[in-house]
């Protein structure tokens, strides 16, 4: 593949070029180290690395162009340099530019927000194949193109690779493609370039601000997905959460609403719940699903609003969503031999933990006892931590805190900002194990027939990182090895 330079900052705008614009790139690439002869080469600033400095690398590895902010000292003859106000956003419009512009032939839709974007976006995926139709998914837990398969290394992967992505999706004969959309890659401007069909917001709780510093810099994240849709798309927005409406003020697209509790376009109601799924009344309509707890009514409301607004007929939805089953890692549930059941779920927000635990406890109705292995991960917002455990230890009757991913900080350390957290009078009900799967051991040994484990913070993930490095470990096998042991 290759186009000229020109061809691919056509859209972008410049603030000088000095060069030869018509000079044929072969790749491009962010990445100085893959800038090969005929690349272009766009230096980016990103959180701990400014890949200006790489420039002179860059050109004497035969780069063709640079497009870049801040314009060298020296600029050799035979290269173009493009500069730009801002090289992520260049970045992503060339990445579009590239792969032909994919995300204009597909049905595009993102989903946005704390919790719900991964079961949200896959199940919009998996109805959507039901419904006759091919479709692609980028998510946190993988990319699927069609039927196809590729693991994820991000909840929204990077400039060019999103773009390729989305490319093969057009190849493989895709109509529709569903992606969630981080705030990190609203910040820097990945999603940039591309044409959206529409945007749904599923709610916005504490996260992620190691990296925003504060929650309206979070929230102003988001919302930049909303600004930037065109009048042609719809924006789908969660109104029982107090950002919903802040979403779309000024956005451009369509708004629609959905809720649980509030007059909506799309309205719920839990007629009944149990630990392996739900009576939903949606619009009037009543349905059996494969899921429990409010937290999923709204994703499963969410989806089909999505899909209503995507021209597909309600009747034939709503049979289709009886057949829906739970992602990976989110509120998956394993029956042990001796007779409690053990949940497997991704919440690592406290809001997440309190959703997870609140289904729970709707279900068993003190019946039986919940008991919780949590902790939270290292190097990322420790001012979570103690809300994370207070949270657990208040919905709880048991509550082992443990590793996570501790990463280069001190496990130990980690739990002890989570301890802060735990009431006095509550700590008889906690026990600290570092040991994650010592800790997941002895939450099922105290477990009595009826009661439940939730093994929370890791949901479909298979490794643990420790000082760097990651090791093999999921939560889901670790249980299968104990329910053997419970045969014997």
């Amino acid at each position: 593949m290759s186009k000229t330079l020109q061809q691919l900052i056509s859209a972008i705008a410049t603030k000088s070029v000095v060069g030869n614009t018509q000079v044929e790139i072969t790749s491009i690439t962010c990445d100085s180290r893959q800038a090969a002869q005929g690349a272009l080469f766009i230096a980016v600033k990103g959180v701990a690395v400014d890949a200006h400095r790489f420039i002179p690398d860059v050109v004497s590895q035969g780069a063709a162009a640079i497009v870049c902010e801040d314009l060298p000292a020296e600029m050799p003859e035979n290269v173009t340099f493009v500069q730009v106000e801002d090289s992520h956003v260049a970045l992503a419009v060339i990445a579009s530019e590239w792969f032909d512009r994919p995300s204009e032939k597909l049905k595009l839709v993102g989903v946005t927000g704390t919790n719900g974007k991964t079961t949200t976006a896959t199940l919009l995926y998996e109805l959507t194949q039901m419904m006759g139709y091919k479709a692609g998914l980028l998510s946190t837990v993988q990319n699927i193109i069609d039927r196809k398969v590729i693991p994820a290394k991000q909840t929204t992967p990077d400039h060019i690779a999103l773009n390729s992505l989305l490319h093969d999706m057009v190849v493989a004969g895709c109509d529709y493609a569903f992606m969630e959309v981080s705030s990190h890659a609203c910040s820097q401007h990945r999603i940039d370039g591309l044409t959206f069909k529409g945007g749904i917001f599923t709610n916005l709780t504490r996260d992620h601000l190691d990296y925003h510093k504060t929650v309206e810099n979070y929230i102003e994240a988001k919302k930049m997905f909303f600004d930037a849709l065109p009048a042609t798309a719809f924006a789908l927005v969660n109104i029982d959460d107090k950002v919903g409406q802040v979403m779309v003020q000024n956005t451009k697209a369509s708004k629609h609403t959905y809720s649980l509790r509030s007059i909506a376009d799309f309205k719920a109601k839990v007629l009944e719940d149990r630990i392996d799924g739900t009576l939903l009344d949606i619009n009037g309509k009543q349905l059996e699903v494969l899921f429990t707890g409010r937290f999923n009514a709204y994703n499963l409301l969410s989806v089909y609003g999505a899909a209503t607004l995507l021209g597909f007929p309600e009747d034939e939805l709503l049979v289709k969503m009886t057949m829906l089953k739970p992602v990976a890692g989110r509120f998956q549930t394993m029956r042990s031999p001796r007779g409690y059941t053990a949940i497997v779920d991704y919440a690592h927000t406290p809001d997440a933990l309190v959703n997870v635990l609140n289904a729970i406890n709707e279900v068993i109705n003190g019946k039986a006892e919940v008991i919780t292995v949590c902790g939270c991960g290292g190097d990322r917002d420790k001012g979570k931590r103690p809300i994370m455990a207070h949270e657990a230890v208040t919905r709880s009757h048991k509550v082992i805190l443990t590793s996570d991913n501790p990463r280069t900080e001190d496990p130990d350390a980690i739990l002890h900002d989570m301890q802060a957290g735990v009431d006095p009078e509550l700590s008889s009900k906690v026990l600290t194990i570092t040991d994650r799967r010592q800790a997941i051991t002895t939450a099922c040994m105290l477990a009595k027939p009826g009661d439940v484990v939730l093994v929370a913070g890791k949901g479909h993930e298979d490794y643990q990182e420790i000082n760097g490095v990651k090791h093999h470990f999921d939560d889901r096998e670790v249980l299968q090895d104990i329910f053997k042991t419970e045969k014997l």
